[in-house]
Parts: structure tokens; sequence; C-alpha cells
């Protein structure tokens, strides 16, 4: 097993979702963009109990192309705070060598 890094964001639309992920692709700083289905967040902002449906991505890249991923993704995003996170994950040979090829 080899690491990869996986990056995980919320948008507020699909289309969003969708934009920001093409470009990061084209871009080269991650392999892939696993768009999931809509989801209901609950949170708390400036003191209130928030309800919204948003749409989650999923992101591979290389760990050395973690940050500069986020900052991408947070440079594209909507959201005045877009809640970006990274935490290594195991992959098999294949998709280490795919990641690796497909980004950088």
């Amino acid at each position: 097993m080899s690491d990869i890094a996986l990056l995980h964001a919320t948008f507020a639309d699909r289309a969003e979702a969708e934009r920001v992920a093409r470009s990061v692709v084209e871009e080269r700083l991650a392999a892939c963009a696993n768009i999931l289905a809509p989801c209901l967040s609950i949170y708390r902002w400036h003191g209130d109990v928030e309800t919204a449906e948003e749409v989650p991505v999923l992101f591979k890249t290389t760990p050395e192309l973690a940050a500069r991923l986020r900052a991408r993704i947070a440079e594209l995003h909507s959201y005045d705070m877009p809640v970006i996170e990274a935490w290594p994950a195991a992959a098999g040979s294949a998709v280490f060598k795919w990641v690796h090829g497909a980004t950088g």
C-alpha cells in the first residue's frame, strides 16, 4: 500500500462542484474528483444553527500536491470560509501510480 491524499469539500450546488472539480483535474492538481449525492449539512454560523443542502466532492491527489490543491479549491470556491479537509489514504500500487501519473 502507498499513500495518496484525499481532500473533501462541500459546495453550494452541483454546478459549482463540477466547475471546481473540472478545473483542478485539468490543472493536474487532482487525478480525480468524485462528486457525491447532495447532503444535508447542519452547522453553526455567526451564532445561529443553519441547515443547507450541499454537494460534497472527494478529490484524489498526491501528498505533495495536497496543500496546493487545497489552496486552489479555496480560491475557486464561492463560500467565504470553505471547509476543505485532507487526510492520507492507503491505496494499492496501481492507484498510487495512476494518481501520481495524472497529477503534477
